[in-house]
C-alpha cells in the first residue's frame, strides 16, 4: 500500500486526476469505478479542465458508479445520477452507453443489484476504482460490518452516514437504504485509489492505514490489495504516525 500526503485539497485533487489521466493514456478503453460526495469534486473539476484545455478524451472509457440511494428516481436532485451528470459525465465526452449508475428506482432492487454486477463482469472488470472514505471508515456505502466477500447489494445506511448526508434532502432526512457495490467487487479492481480530505476524516484514515484489518473498518480491507494508493491532504493525514505516509 502506498500512502501520499499532499499539502492541500487542490494538490491532492490534481494528483488524483493525474492517476486517472495516466490510466486513460495507457489504456483509452479502461473501465473506471468512481465515487460521489464532496471529496472527489476537485478531481472531477481538474479532469473537466484537462478535457477542455488539453483534449483529454474519455470517449472510449467505461464508468461505473459505486452506489445510489434506494427509492430515488434518476432525476431527483439528490440522486447520484444528477450529481455525476452535473459534475462530470455531462461535461466531458463520455459516451452515454458507457456510463453505469445503479438504478435506485428499480422495481426489483435485488434484480438490479445482480444486473449491475453482471454489467461490471461484462465490461471485463474494473481497471481503476477511485474511492472516498466515510467518517466511520465506509467505502462506497459499505458500512462497518460489511462482509469483505460482499457483492453489489441493497444496504442499510448507518445513522452517522445519514446525518452527514441529510442536508442534501428536504427535511434533512436522507434515505435509509442504498444500492452499493460490495467489498469483493471493489477488491477485484486492478488498481484502487482512495482519496481523503479534511480533519474529520483523520481518525478513519488512521484506522484504515494503521489499525486492525477488520470488517468494522471497511477501508482497512484495502491493505490486502496488491495495488492500492491513499492520497491524503495534510488534515486527513494528521492522525497518522510519521512513518505511515510519504509526504509530497
Amino acid at each position: 500500500m502506498r500512502t501520499r500526503v499532499l499539502p492541500d485539497y487542490e494538490t491532492m485533487s490534481a494528483a488524483a486526476a493525474d492517476v486517472v489521466a495516466s490510466k486513460l493514456r495507457k489504456k483509452p478503453h479502461a473501465v473506471f469505478m468512481v465515487p460521489t460526495g464532496t471529496t472527489p469534486l476537485g478531481m472531477y473539476r481538474e479532469l473537466v479542465a484537462r478535457h477542455e484545455g488539453d483534449g483529454l478524451s474519455f470517449a472510449r472509457a467505461t464508468f461505473f458508479n459505486l452506489d445510489e440511494y434506494l427509492g430515488l428516481p434518476p432525476d431527483h436532485p439528490a440522486s447520484y445520477h444528477v450529481y455525476m451528470r452535473k459534475n462530470f459525465y455531462g461535461r466531458v465526452d463520455i459516451e452515454p452507453e458507457r456510463v453505469h449508475v445503479p438504478d435506485g428506482f428499480a422495481p426489483d432492487p435485488e434484480a438490479e443489484c445482480g444486473r449491475y454486477e453482471q454489467e461490471i463482469r461484462a465490461a471485463g472488470g474494473v481497471d481503476l476504482c477511485v474511492l472516498g472514505i466515510g467518517r466511520n471508515g465506509h467505502i462506497g456505502f459499505n458500512e462497518p460490518g460489511a462482509s469483505f466477500d460482499s457483492r453489489t447489494r441493497v444496504v442499510r445506511l448507518a445513522e452517522s452516514t445519514r446525518r452527514v448526508n441529510a442536508t442534501d434532502f428536504e427535511g434533512d432526512r436522507a434515505p435509509e437504504r442504498a444500492i452499493s457495490v460490495g467489498m469483493r467487487t471493489i477488491s477485484d479492481s486492478g488498481e484502487v485509489l482512495l482519496l481523503a480530505s479534511g480533519a474529520n476524516k483523520a481518525r478513519a484514515v488512521a484506522a484504515a492505514v494503521g489499525g486492525e484489518v477488520s470488517e468494522e473498518v471497511p477501508a482497512s480491507a484495502l491493505r490486502r490489495h496488491p495495488n492500492v494508493s491513499f492520497l491524503l491532504d495534510r488534515d486527513a493525514a494528521s492522525a497518522l504516525e510519521g512513518s505511515a505516509a510519504r509526504r509530497s
